[in-house]
């Protein structure tokens, strides 16, 4: 059961920081080249259609990494699910202090100040979600390569 969870928080994991980087690099930046008259609708459709992909693999990784504090895991590995699970909190925290509400100002109407806070903080997302996939395949690796059982 240990090995599927931390199989699932992989994949959670790793699909985050794959959307986020795409977000970060691509999908943000071509806001400022939607015209001022469908800004809103765009916007609207944007957060419509991100929560299909985004909400699913936010939630799998948050409760997998979770489940993970409480399963009697090999000494090498309780240390990665605390670092994880902090990573996961601050991912929450910074979603729910900077993202939403940009996003939020974002579909009233075009607000230049709010969409340059979404891109730059939203760094912090994407470092902390490379972070957590690193801890993740950290958190695999013994089992590939032998080193822990389960």
């Amino acid at each position: 059961m240990i090995s599927s969870i931390l199989l699932l928080q992989l994949l959670a994991s790793v699909g985050m920081a794959s959307v986020i980087w795409f977000v970060q690099i691509a999908h943000y930046p071509l806001h400022y080249h939607v015209p001022a008259d469908s800004f809103v609708a765009y916007q609207r459709s944007h957060m419509y259609r991100v929560t299909f992909i985004v909400a699913p693999l936010m939630l799998t990784e948050t409760i997998a990494a979770a489940w993970l504090l409480f399963l009697p895991l090999p000494c090498e590995l309780v240390d990665l699910a605390w670092i994880g699970i902090t990573l996961v909190v601050l991912l929450w925290i910074s979603t729910a202090v900077w993202q939403v509400p940009c996003h939020r100002r974002l579909e009233i109407g075009r607000d230049e100040r709010a969409l340059r806070t979404l891109i730059h903080t939203n760094w912090i997302r994407t470092a902390l979600w490379t972070a957590r996939s690193v801890v993740a395949c950290a958190m695999v690796w013994p089992l590939l390569s032998g080193t822990t059982t389960l």
